[in-house]
């Protein structure tokens, strides 16, 4: 076999991704033939190279590879483990034998679609600009959305790591204090979608991933996954078997329609870049929704202590009737004696 970048080969024998695999070794925990080695640009040979990764030997003839479609829930990490012990997404596939490892990223409040293997390869081809692989994602932001909006989101904005711009965006649908918008990326940067939103503005209350090329979440419920082979997979993402990219568009479309603001109108309410709804964003979400929470409670118990009052107060209203009717019946019925012996 012909030499290989070590990251390269680490991925492909399912360890880990291309990408963590290049941090593994900056890290010095990435031994080759006995020797620690740091620099990326290292090349090994599969058939005579002995490559040892935290102590495991990296063998690609050992590695079943595996490819699995998840619907990921909110409140799950998208990571192999978390120092801060919080579920991770592979809490949610336990039962799967080989060391799999998540595609990509969707962070904590974030769900959907996400693909786990151990092909690091496909992972790369998965991730990479190079191959504009379409994204899709319907995100519902807090309050209504206008045309200025839109527009602002369609111009893409400019973050700390560069001009960003989705491919499209439009309404889906419209709800009396939120509205939900479809997104389609043609990179998918980190958080990219949450952040041109906050540089316009907008809060997000929900995203979800729905589409990776060809690649749909259709059909999984969440916290369950699905096998796909790699034949399949890459021919739904668009990309042959030597890593090319295939002709045609196959990137998925949604059935829903597209509300057209200039005709419909936008919602009554709130308009979705006003600072009132800051304080449900992903740093004052939990804060937000832990004094929602205290104050439905504190609302319940006053009213719960309200009725007892009211209760009560009828309680007493209708013994001091009683009262007063027992104590008039019983004047009622009294009989005067007719003489009274005075000594």
């Amino acid at each position: 076999m012909s030499e290989l970048r070590l990251q390269k080969f680490i991925a492909d024998c399912g360890i880990t991704s291309r990408r963590k695999a290049e941090e593994l070794i900056v890290q010095g925990r990435v031994q080759v033939n006995g020797d620690t080695v740091r620099i990326l640009g290292t090349k090994v040979n599969p058939d005579v190279d002995a490559v040892i990764v935290d102590g495991q030997i990296a063998d690609l003839g050992s590695v079943d590879k595996v490819y699995l479609v998840m619907n990921k829930p909110r409140g799950y990490v998208t990571t192999v483990d978390d120092p801060e012990g919080r579920r991770t997404v592979m809490d949610l596939c336990k039962e799967v034998s080989e060391r799999i490892y998540p595609v990509g990223r969707l962070d904590y409040l974030s769900e959907g679609l996400l693909l786990l293997t151990n092909d690091g390869e496909v992972a790369n081809m998965v991730m990479h600009p190079s191959f504009n692989i379409t994204k899709v994602y319907e995100v519902k932001v807090f309050g209504s959305v206008t045309e200025t909006i839109l527009k602002k989101l369609r111009n893409g904005v400019q973050l700390e790591e560069g001009f960003v711009k989705p491919l499209s965006v439009r309404v889906i649908k419209q709800l009396p204090n939120k509205t939900w918008v479809e997104f389609r990326l043609g990179e998918g940067r980190n958080r990219e979608i949450r952040k041109i939103c906050e540089a316009c503005g907008l809060t997000v209350d929900k995203l979800k991933r729905v589409a990776i090329e060809g690649l749909t979440v259709e059909g999984i419920a969440p916290s369950k996954f699905r096998y796909i082979t790699k034949k399949q997979l890459l021919n739904l993402i668009g990309v042959s078997e030597d890593g090319k990219k295939l002709e045609g568009d196959r990137a998925w479309m949604s059935s829903k329609k597209t509300v057209n603001l200039k005709k419909k109108g936008v919602q009554a309410g709130t308009a979705a870049d006003d600072e009132a709804w800051i304080k449900y964003r992903k740093e004052t979400y939990f804060k937000s929704v832990k004094e929602l929470d205290e104050r439905r409670k504190s609302e319940e118990e006053a009213a719960k202590a309200a009725s007892l009052a009211a209760r009560d107060e009828a309680h007493f209203a209708r013994k001091k009737k009683k009262a007063l009717r027992e104590k008039k019946k019983a004047e009622a019925n009294y009989k005067a004696p007719h003489a009274v012996i005075v000594d």
